[in-house]
Protein backbone atom coordinates (compact mmCIF):
# COMPACT_ATOMS: atom_id res chain seq x y z
CA UNK A 1 0.00 0.00 0.00
CA UNK A 2 0.88 3.60 -0.89
CA UNK A 3 0.65 6.28 1.46
CA UNK A 4 1.27 10.22 0.79
CA UNK A 5 1.76 12.47 3.18
CA UNK A 6 1.86 16.00 3.45
CA UNK A 7 3.47 18.55 6.04
CA UNK A 8 4.71 22.15 6.36
CA UNK A 9 1.02 24.23 6.02
CA UNK A 10 -0.26 26.84 7.88
CA UNK A 11 -1.00 30.87 8.31
CA UNK A 12 1.42 32.95 6.99
CA UNK A 13 1.28 36.99 6.19
CA UNK A 14 2.05 38.23 2.57
CA UNK A 15 5.02 38.10 1.67
CA UNK A 16 6.48 35.85 3.56
CA UNK A 17 7.35 31.90 3.00
CA UNK A 18 6.42 28.89 3.62
CA UNK A 19 8.32 24.77 3.31
CA UNK A 20 5.86 22.29 2.18
CA UNK A 21 7.07 18.53 2.27
CA UNK A 22 5.58 15.48 0.90
CA UNK A 23 6.73 11.72 1.62
CA UNK A 24 5.70 8.57 -0.33
CA UNK A 25 5.98 5.47 1.66
CA UNK A 26 5.26 2.01 1.22
CA UNK A 27 5.97 -0.55 -1.32
CA UNK A 28 6.88 1.47 -4.47
CA UNK A 29 9.14 0.67 -7.46
CA UNK A 30 9.85 3.56 -8.96
CA UNK A 31 8.56 7.15 -8.29
CA UNK A 32 7.75 9.10 -11.77
CA UNK A 33 6.29 12.54 -11.58
CA UNK A 34 5.66 14.40 -8.23
CA UNK A 35 3.92 17.91 -8.06
CA UNK A 36 1.96 20.44 -6.01
CA UNK A 37 -1.63 21.11 -6.72
CA UNK A 38 -3.81 23.16 -4.42
CA UNK A 39 -7.42 23.88 -4.15
CA UNK A 40 -8.89 27.44 -3.14
CA UNK A 41 -11.80 27.78 -1.75
CA UNK A 42 -15.10 27.11 -3.68
CA UNK A 43 -12.84 26.64 -6.86
CA UNK A 44 -11.73 23.73 -8.56
CA UNK A 45 -7.85 21.67 -7.91
CA UNK A 46 -5.15 23.32 -10.08
CA UNK A 47 -1.81 22.35 -10.71
CA UNK A 48 0.84 24.18 -9.12
CA UNK A 49 4.27 22.94 -9.54
CA UNK A 50 5.55 19.12 -10.66
CA UNK A 51 8.84 17.78 -11.05
CA UNK A 52 9.74 14.55 -13.16
CA UNK A 53 12.12 11.90 -11.97
CA UNK A 54 15.08 13.67 -14.11
CA UNK A 55 14.46 16.77 -12.58
CA UNK A 56 12.50 18.57 -15.13
CA UNK A 57 9.84 21.03 -13.58
CA UNK A 58 6.76 23.08 -14.78
CA UNK A 59 5.47 25.62 -12.64
CA UNK A 60 1.82 27.52 -13.02
CA UNK A 61 2.15 31.23 -14.21
CA UNK A 62 0.69 32.65 -11.43
CA UNK A 63 3.68 31.10 -8.89
CA UNK A 64 6.59 31.78 -11.42
CA UNK A 65 9.87 33.21 -9.58
CA UNK A 66 7.90 33.07 -6.81
CA UNK A 67 7.59 29.02 -5.82
CA UNK A 68 9.99 26.40 -6.24
CA UNK A 69 9.95 23.21 -6.48
CA UNK A 70 12.47 20.47 -5.71
CA UNK A 71 12.95 16.67 -4.66
CA UNK A 72 14.80 13.84 -2.87
CA UNK A 73 14.68 10.65 -4.55
CA UNK A 74 16.43 8.79 -1.44
CA UNK A 75 14.20 10.29 0.51
CA UNK A 76 11.36 9.77 -2.05
CA UNK A 77 10.17 13.33 -0.66
CA UNK A 78 8.89 16.25 -2.24
CA UNK A 79 9.06 19.68 -1.50
CA UNK A 80 7.78 22.82 -2.38
CA UNK A 81 9.29 26.65 -1.39
CA UNK A 82 6.91 29.23 -1.75
CA UNK A 83 8.31 32.85 -0.95
CA UNK A 84 6.57 36.45 -1.45
CA UNK A 85 3.35 35.06 -0.59
CA UNK A 86 0.02 36.36 -1.32
CA UNK A 87 -3.82 35.93 -0.34
CA UNK A 88 -4.37 34.20 -3.73
CA UNK A 89 -2.17 31.83 -2.54
CA UNK A 90 -4.69 30.36 -0.23
CA UNK A 91 -5.69 27.07 -0.77
CA UNK A 92 -5.38 23.53 0.73
CA UNK A 93 -2.54 21.97 -1.02
CA UNK A 94 -2.20 18.58 -2.49
CA UNK A 95 0.75 16.22 -2.98
CA UNK A 96 0.57 13.96 -6.13
CA UNK A 97 2.87 11.38 -7.15
CA UNK A 98 2.76 9.04 -9.86
CA UNK A 99 4.11 5.55 -8.59
CA UNK A 100 4.89 2.42 -9.73
CA UNK A 101 3.99 -0.67 -7.56
CA UNK A 102 4.13 -4.15 -7.59
CA UNK A 103 0.42 -4.43 -9.67
CA UNK A 104 0.34 -1.12 -11.16
CA UNK A 105 1.34 2.44 -12.16
CA UNK A 106 -0.63 5.12 -10.86
CA UNK A 107 -1.60 8.67 -9.34
CA UNK A 108 -1.41 8.52 -5.40
CA UNK A 109 -2.20 11.48 -3.95
CA UNK A 110 -2.14 12.60 0.18
CA UNK A 111 -4.84 13.98 2.28
CA UNK A 112 -3.68 17.90 1.96
CA UNK A 113 -2.65 20.78 3.55
CA UNK A 114 -4.09 24.26 4.44
CA UNK A 115 -2.20 27.35 3.62
CA UNK A 116 -3.38 30.54 4.70
CA UNK A 117 -2.36 33.80 3.81
CA UNK A 118 -3.39 36.41 5.86
CA UNK A 119 -2.46 39.46 8.09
Amino acid sequence: QVQVVESGGGLVQPGGSLRLSCAASGILFNIYTMAWYRQPPGKPRELVAAISSGGSTNYADSVKGRFTISRDNARRTVYLQMNSLKSEDTAAYYCNANVFTTTRRGDYWGQGTQVTVSS
